[in-house]
């Protein structure tokens, strides 16, 4: 080929030369997913939802050294009445080991006394003290991950825990790279005059690994027309996108954009950025292909503005930023003096402002550290911190990512894990967090402007209505209701009902142990009315007082030796595999003000409400109606 320049007179501004690339590229490039070992599957990205197949603890387990007793064998024990409990009245455990009935307590070492007639204490346990029930921190059934979610080393030790050995995951793009150049030698050659030793490949590929591609870099081509491309027309049909370095410019030697437009289509051909100007955008046979120039700096520059985001693509990664904010915390935080704490928050903008939701503190909830947008530090001289005040916040998520997240705090359901998983798919760049407070609670948290949302299902016992009322006693401002779904309440009992309960009144006739949810949840309150509605006093239920905050944690209980039955979801119990009593139909719907309908990802997760595919994985689960879910109504 002759001889001639390349003159690009015209440039593009970098923002319109990429918004015209991709439109190009998004349009051709599809991911693709392999299955891979878990404990292999660091920083990959996953292809679906992953679900808990065991609950951890997988057993009632001892949080502490020191021994198991009957909590009613400790009754009235004090300083002034110690008691004395002898061999046959408790058993010795270390932190972790199982707890079976007739054991529902531990007393801490520390609170012991050996005598020779037996152990002395000073002070009564209560029900399931220091006892890390089964399913605290996982629950089998449970989402663990959703879709295109990038895996973290704390992820997989949650996923090994939960029982998943293998995971589907988005391939990794494979990216070629040809450095060009007559000129250019390796490091390892002895330089000449007029040598350049090359190093932009190698540059390139470990920003091909930190975009989470994988990079395959090959040695120089020299300025010959035919060579560069026949490797590059190879390496098209083998690989997912090309790089070529240098060569890029209106140098007579710099050949790449006539072989670029002889293989395929540049779509743009320099752009107004300094340096990295002679920036080459191309397509070949459905391939993403990039010239970038020879110049350091400029190669760097280019690949970042240009390369980076197809490789995130291709392979379905966030962009991944590292950032700090200041938000509102929801809740006081007291802490000691003697540490500096990390406690994992949630993060959410509402309004203008970003809120924190601490999560849980507990050392053995590894969750929450699978559920954390990030860090918000205590410093070891603060006490803590007051409900409402300004935070520092370390983020793992980046502060696009979060602007652009529906918070939802209140009701628990196994719709908002399903509304999580399909809200990041159908609609970039924007997601759902959800904190499981109860009903009351999560009105309360709309209120003082800590969520967009609150998932409630609150029976007017005077109206026989769903939800509305409250909301109207609650609020000053206009409010909304978002229909949800229509679910079905009972009572969950072990397969096969070895206790043979078939109604509300059952629970105080029947030696049954029950395990509730916490006060203010929907839940709680419909059970509060079968009973008032039933005669039955609240202190002839067993385990009354015994509060879990979410339905699949009854259910692991019941499941479990924990307890026989609990009321919840129909969905619950079939994840659980455990029988279901009918109690009745309930409304479990969204309150939310009215100024916040107008929201990008409000709307989002209004139109997944009302979508096919939520239809189709509710079907999934079952227990559910949802004919009006998305429907909204002002109130």
């Amino acid at each position: 080929m002759g001889k001639k320049r390349n003159l690009y007179l015209k440039t593009i501004p970098v923002e319109e030369a990429k918004e015209k690339y991709m439109a190009v590229i998004e349009g051709i490039i599809e991911p693709e997913y392999e299955t891979i070992d878990v404990r292999e599957a660091l920083d990959r990205i996953t292809g679906q939802a992953i679900f808990a197949r065991y609950s951890s603890p997988l057993f009632n387990a001892s949080a502490m050294d020191g021994i198991a007793v009957k909590a009613s064998d400790t009754d009235h024990a004090s300083e002034a009445a110690p008691i004395i409990l002898t061999e046959d009245k408790y058993l010795v455990v270390d932190t972790g080991d199982p707890i079976h009935p007739p054991f529902d307590a531990v007393i801490m070492a520390e609170d012991i006394v050996e005598e020779d007639e037996g152990i002395r204490i000073t002070a009564s346990a209560h029900p399931w003290q220091h006892i890390r029930p089964i399913g605290e921190d996982i629950v089998a059934g449970e989402m663990i991950l959703p879709g295109n979610h990038k895996i973290r080393a704390i992820d997989i030790g949650v996923l090994l825990s939960a029982g998943i050995l293998e995971t589907e995951v988005v391939k990794k793009p494979q990216v070629a790279i040809f450095p060009t150049g007559t000129e250019i030698i390796e490091p390892e050659d002895k330089p000449e005059d007029g040598s350049i030793i090359e190093s932009n490949s190698r540059m390139f590929e470990n920003m091909v690994t930190a975009a989470g591609g994988v990079g395959h870099r090959f040695p120089p081509i020299i300025d010959d027309y035919d060579e560069i491309k026949n490797k590059v027309s190879e390496a098209v049909d083998k690989y997912d996108m090309v790089i070529i370095n240098a060569g890029s410019s209106a140098g007579t030697e710099d050949y790449t954009v006539h072989v670029l437009r002889e293989l395929g289509e540049v779509i743009v051909h320099g752009v107004s950025i300094k340096p990295g100007k002679p920036v080459i955008l191309a397509v070949v046979r459905g391939k993403p292909v990039i010239g970038l120039p020879g110049y350091p700096v400029s190669a760097y520059i280019g690949f970042e503005n240009f390369v980076t985001p197809i490789i995130q693509q291709m392979g379905r990664r966030p962009e991944q930023l590292t950032e700090t904010l200041e938000a509102h915390i929801s809740k006081r935080l007291v802490s000691s003096l003697k540490h500096k704490e990390y406690v994992r928050v949630k993060v959410g903008k509402v309004g203008d402002k970003f809120v924190a939701a601490p999560l849980a503190r507990g050392a053995g909830a590894a969750m929450s550290l699978v559920r954390a947008d990030g860090f918000c530090v205590i410093e070891q001289s603060s006490e803590g911190v007051d409900a409402g005040e300004k935070v520092k916040i370390e983020l793992y998520r980046s502060k696009s990512e979060i602007e652009n997240t529906v918070v939802v705090i209140g009701s628990h359901d196994l719709i908002l894990d399903v509304i999580a998983d399909i809200m990041p798919n159908e609609y970039k760049d924007m997601h759902v967090t959800s904190t499981h407070v109860g009903s009351m609670g999560g009105l309360m948290a709309l209120r003082r402007g800590e969520a967009h949302m609150a998932p409630v299902h609150l029976l007017d016992e005077a109206s026989g209505e769903y939800n509305v009322s409250y909301v109207k006693k609650m609020f000053n401002e206009p409010m909304a209701i978002i229909k949800g779904v229509h679910r079905i309440q009972g009572i969950m009992v072990k397969k096969g009902n070895p206790l043979g309960i078939t109604n509300i009144a059952d629970l105080a006739e029947k030696p049954v142990r029950y395990v509730n949810r916490q006060r203010g949840a929907g839940t709680r309150v419909l059970f509060d009315y079968k009973l008032k509605e039933a005669g039955i006093d609240t202190a002839n239920i067993e385990g009354y007082d015994r509060e879990m905050a979410t339905h699949m944690a009854v259910a692991a209980a019941v499941a479990s030796d924990g307890a026989d039955a609990g009321m919840g979801i129909l969905s619950a119990a079939k994840a659980m595999e455990l029988d279901f009593i009918e109690v009745g139909p309930e409304e479990y719907d969204f309150a939310i003000p009215a100024r916040h309908l107008e929201l990008p990802h409000v709307k989002a997760f209004i139109e997944i409400l009302g979508s096919d595919e939520f239809r189709s994985r509710l079907e999934e689960l079952g227990g559910y109606s949802c004919d009006r879910a998305g429907e909204v109504v002002l109130i």
